[in-house]
């Protein structure tokens, strides 16, 4: 008997000791969560990691309203936020012998989570789903977007409600479709097994984006540099490479700093303009973006170099250039055959300068046609990337047409156009800058430089215009016109433009 007593003992510390069986392992967690329920893979998953937990019956109640208090120790698990060492955040209705204490603390320092104005947080208090959006947006740092970002479904959602532009985040990843086609329901409180549904999917569905932060440059706050006289925001000529998030304020892990988000493989430039007190300085980056495992990589990298610039300058749109030769101002050849295109508008022309300094650049065009530049390029003061480039036409004199100039105005003073009446010289010694003749009974001017400075012409008759369509455009009347006479490096020009009021009613 003593024997078959220890015999079965053995048999059950062994049987204890062994693995469960395949249909044991696979069990539901808790009872009241069916493998059919939607929920059940993100329940089950979160159950898995020891994130999210039950209570003593065996049961998760998926249908219970989710309290602030879960909520934080859910995500401060989800997060793997060190909750030992923490600074006390001093709400006065959450204890230190709270469960929920750790996490809460955790989550207040780095700025994910905080309290009511009475200073309480309300750690049993159930969580709205627009207030679940906010928490999710800031504890997994998902991209800011902007409200007018993302085509807004939710006739309950508007930008200036708390909690609107988060919920619009969520949106745009995929992360929530709302409680209908139309709703959000922001203020309806959100259950247990939905808040698991949302982390899971919120996990997944944020892109692997680089956040570069103000402190860790050195800087006070960021923002991303406009960068002027570059063609592209890449350097294989594609635009929208990635996408750069500047978001504001005072604290560093959650404000001032620039959110970089890939779009596309390639390799393209970032400038971010950094302040300390009173001091402004310009970091240069390459990023990089690549596919990996399926998935676009960003990385940046940091530089000093200065990039080719586009020198612009506008000739009429049916102009089409041919080639473009450019020399130093001294005479050595640079390229006989440099870099030319059209920039944002048929009318708008660049050349593409790769060195500061002076040069003459000889742009010919298809009707057989010479045109010479002259640029000046200088390396930019605050350090971005391209150039500071000036482009002077060579036009030594001009005919200039009155009525002609208003092509394109939406409506003007026909009558006035061809009518100005008399025209008087403002400038003293203007026959040292420029000649100025005009055809008899006409609006139609000639003129020719002698040297650099400014005429101001005024008419008897002013011209009424209009630019825009009614509503949104802007009108005035012209007094006159100025002419101007410049010289860079031996090259000429003479532009005219108007001496104009601003109706003030427009």
């Amino acid at each position: 008997m003593k024997k078959m007593m220890m015999a079965l003992l053995s048999a059950i510390v062994l049987a204890c000791g062994l693995p469960l069986s395949a249909g044991a392992a696979s069990s539901q967690p808790f009872t009241d969560v069916s493998p059919k329920q939607p929920y059940a893979k993100a329940v089950n998953d979160l159950a898995a990691r020891d994130v999210i937990g039950g209570y003593p019956d065996g049961t998760f109640k998926p249908g219970n309203p989710i309290t602030r208090g879960q909520a934080a120790s859910i995500i401060a698990k989800m997060l793997k936020l060190d909750t030992t060492n923490v600074k006390n955040p001093g709400f006065t209705d959450v204890s230190t012998k709270n469960g929920h204490y750790p996490a809460i603390a955790a989550l207040a320092e780095a700025n994910v989570i905080g309290g009511y104005q009475d200073g309480r947080y309300g750690p049993n208090d159930p969580v709205k789903r627009g207030q679940f959006a906010s928490i999710i947006v800031k504890a997994f740092d998902l991209p800011r977007y902007n409200f007018y970002d993302t085509k807004n479904p939710f006739k309950d959602v508007v930008e200036y409600q708390s909690h609107g532009t988060n919920v619009l985040i969520l949106y745009r990843l995929g992360i929530t479709s709302g409680t209908s086609p139309d709703r959000f329901s922001i203020n309806a409180q959100i259950t247990r097994s939905q808040a698991a549904v949302l982390l899971t999917k919120t996990e997944k569905s944020k892109p692997a984006m680089v956040t570069v932060r103000a402190d860790e440059l050195g800087f006070d706050r960021i923002s991303v540099h406009s960068e002027s006289g570059g063609i592209y925001q890449d350097l294989d000529n594609k635009n929208e490479l990635f996408q750069a998030i500047y978001t504001y304020g005072k604290d560093p892990s959650t404000d001032g700093r620039v959110q970089l988000i890939p779009l596309k493989e390639g390799k393209g430039t970032l400038a971010l303009h950094g302040w300390k007190g009173s001091q402004q300085e310009i970091k240069k980056y390459y990023v990089q973006v690549e596919r990996v495992n399926g998935e676009l990589r960003l990385t940046i990298e940091k530089t000093n170099d200065y990039l080719p610039t586009a020198a612009i300058f506008d000739m009429p749109a049916a102009e089409k250039i041919t080639s473009v030769s450019i020399y130093t101002v001294d005479g050595a050849l640079v390229s006989d055959d440099a870099t030319f295109g059209t920039y944002q508008y048929p009318a708008r022309k660049y050349i593409v300068i790769d060195k500061p300094g002076d040069y003459i650049a000889t742009v010919r065009f298809a009707n057989g046609k010479d045109v010479r530049f002259a640029i000046e390029a200088k390396v930019p003061e605050d350090g971005s990337f391209y150039y500071d480039t000036e482009v002077l036409q060579e036009q030594p004199s001009l005919t200039y047409d009155v009525a002609a100039s208003y092509d394109g105005y939406y409506t003007y003073d026909k009558k006035a156009a061809n009518n100005i009446g008399k025209h008087t010289i403002l400038t003293e010694n203007a026959e040292a800058i420029a000649t100025v003749e005009r055809e008899p009974g006409t609006g139609i001017f000639h003129i020719t430089a002698k040297s650099a400075g400014t005429i101001d012409m005024e008419f008897e008759n002013g011209v009424y215009w209009m630019l825009g369509e009614p509503g949104d455009a802007v009108s005035g009347i012209d007094r006159g016109r100025t002419i101007q006479v410049k010289e860079m490096h031996g090259i000429v020009n003479v532009s005219v433009r108007s001496i104009f009021d601003i109706n003030p009613d427009m």
